[in-house]
């Protein structure tokens, strides 16, 4: 039994799941991309192979197909090379009905090499392959194919494509192939040839086995195509906390994942960043990294220009590829751009790492075009996606521990533009972020009110309870830099922190404060808790003008919880 679209991981040989149209071909970008760096690093006798992609006449007309390929052109990685099928066929009919583009011309101005050849001529198609393999450059190759060749009444017709062709369609196709043999049945030249090339390929792998056997690098190259990144980072890290907490940095939190990929990418060479181009905002590129280019590919940072879309899809593909981590920058509000490679990143369990800066109203005189206000929440309903949105310096570091070790779960990392206070003055090698939701300031007593906050807005809520304290209030303040990790906590650990295990009389006030919508926060308030947030979009103004305008203040908090 198949799936009704390739889906990674449920049957041997599916490289990536490719159900959504043009993902396949920025996916394969993103393996060229990764055999390229890893050849850099370990040589020809280790790695030296080709990526080949099967496109179809939708996979190049969707917007992400232009992001991966102009990139590939622009990175001239002639490891690639793509098979189109040039059926000239869609679900609604002729592609003339909506295209008429020159593909080949288009693929020749990305910088790729072109050829075109009969798509059932296998010799010619062999040579195109064998021409392709000596480029200089990625290659696309037409193959000017018939739909259902063979089929009396289908052949060549959108009836075929996406729906059975029926047995007596199938008798017809039969006899016009000269086909007899049964279902399934493989003919014994076909079945020999496969054998031989089995046989041939065996040769080649033992061939490699030896190599990599009188390899020098052959300790470091198994480490990085398992996933061991030893435990050098752990300890780079857990330096960089000590040094937070002597420092007590007041910064955006932008700035502090910049500090954690410069402590990290030293003893981390399977780091592989980038962004789409907002390098100076993101901060995602550390102070010794080298854009990743031709010739060399020696690199470890991709310029991948404004194509956010293509560059998640590339990260999936490094990603499945192996030997890296990828991640890379954007703006939290162009995650729009990313979704759907975001959601297969998801899907498929892979460990890409999504560093979204300018994260709330916080963004300022730029606007509601760049404040994210939905996304959060958005982002927060993907299955298998953790939302990290760290308060200051210190859950940053934690954050990107998470992100970093967790293997079968992309991240999204929520930063700041504007920066925040420190607030955990002491250092633990404990990571408290990794239960998605801790207590950051306890109560004097029972508390009466709890305060609930993420990212930017927890340094609100400590100001707030200490106002509350004073007036008699006890008040707990909970950060909860990622919702998803809290509720995958045990229930008694959640029902303590959100004061569910205390006597009825003890009437417990919840206060969620957060600068984007309410939606996802209901099962932490409950029925009676309240949100300070956003109810639409943001303004342009300066930050701190558009927290008071939309009512996310210390002020609003003590009156909400004091009313």
């Amino acid at each position: 039994k198949t799936a009704g679209h390739p889906e990674f991981g449920h049957a041997a040989g599916i490289e990536t799941t490719t159900g959504p149209l043009g993902q396949g071909i920025a996916n394969a970008v993103g393996f060229a991309m990764a055999e390229r760096a890893l050849n850099a690093e370990f040589g020809d006798d280790l790695v030296n192979h080709t990526t080949y992609v099967i496109a179809g006449d939708g996979c190049l007309m969707e917007g992400i197909s232009h992001e991966a390929a102009s990139l590939a052109g622009h990175l001239k990685l002639n490891k690639l090379v793509v098979l189109w099928d040039d059926n000239q066929i869609t679900i609604d009919g002729a592609t003339s009905l909506s295209t008429s583009d020159d593909q080949l011309a288009r693929f020749k101005a990305y910088g790729w090499a072109t050829d075109a050849v009969d798509g059932h001529d296998f010799a010619a198609i062999r040579a195109a392959i064998a021409k392709a393999q000596k480029s200089d450059k990625p290659v696309l190759i037409s193959c000017r194919t018939v739909i259902a060749k063979g089929a009396p009444t289908k052949a060549g017709k959108n009836s075929s494509h996406g729906s059975p062709l029926g047995a007596e369609e199938i008798a017809g196709t039969r006899a016009a192939l000269n086909w007899p043999y049964a279902p399934f049945e493989i003919p014994s030249d076909i079945q020999a040839a496969w054998k031989a090339a089995a046989r041939s390929r065996a040769a080649a792998y033992g061939e490699w086995s030896t190599r990599f056997e009188a390899s020098p690098k052959q300790e470091a190259f198994s480490m990085r195509i398992g996933g061991d990144l030893g435990n050098a980072w752990v300890h780079a890290l857990n330096k960089l906390k000590q040094n937070i907490a002597t420092a007590q940095p007041k910064e955006a939190t932008r700035v502090s994942s910049q500090n954690t990929i410069d402590a990290l990418a030293a003893s981390l060479p399977a780091f592989l960043g980038g962004s789409a181009d907002l390098t100076g905002s993101n901060n995602t590129k550390a102070k010794a990294m080298q854009a990743f280019a031709a010739p060399d590919y020696a690199g470890r940072y991709v310029y991948y220009g404004i194509r956010e879309h293509g560059m998640a899809a590339a990260m999936n593909g490094i990603a499945l590829h192996g030997g890296f981590i990828p991640y890379g920058g954007t703006f939290l509000v162009f995650t729009d751009y990313c979704r759907p490679s975001m959601r297969l990143s998801a899907l498929m369990q892979q460990r890409v790492i999504y560093v979204m800066t300018h994260d709330s109203i916080g963004v300022g005189e730029d606007g509601p075009t760049h404040q994210p206000v939905e996304h959060l929440a958005s982002l927060r309903a993907i299955p298998n996606l953790n939302v990290f949105r760290p308060a200051d310096a210190m859950e940053t570091a934690e954050c990107w521990q998470l992100a970093i070790a967790s293997t079968e779960t992309p991240s999204v990392l929520a930063l700041t533009r504007q920066a925040l206070p420190s607030l955990r003055a002491d250092y633990t090698p404990e990571n408290l972020c990794a239960r998605g939701a801790y207590v950051l300031r306890e109560a004097s007593a029972a508390p009466k009110v709890v305060l609930f906050a993420t990212g930017s807005e927890v340094s609100l809520a400590v100001d707030a309870r200490e106002k509350l304290e004073a007036k008699g209030i006890p008040t707990r303040v909970v950060s909860v830099p990622c919702m998803d990790l809290f509720w995958q906590q045990p229930e008694t650990y959640r029902n303590e922190l959100l004061v569910k295990n205390h006597s009825p009389n003890h009437a417990v006030v919840r206060i969620a404060i957060e600068a984007a919508i309410e939606q996802g926060w209901e099962k932490i308030l409950g029925d009676n808790g309240i949100f300070i947030g956003m109810t639409g979009f943001g303004a342009s103004a300066p930050a701190p003008e558009l927290y008071q305008h939309f009512g996310i203040t210390v002020e609003a908090i003590v009156a909400a919880a004091s009313a």
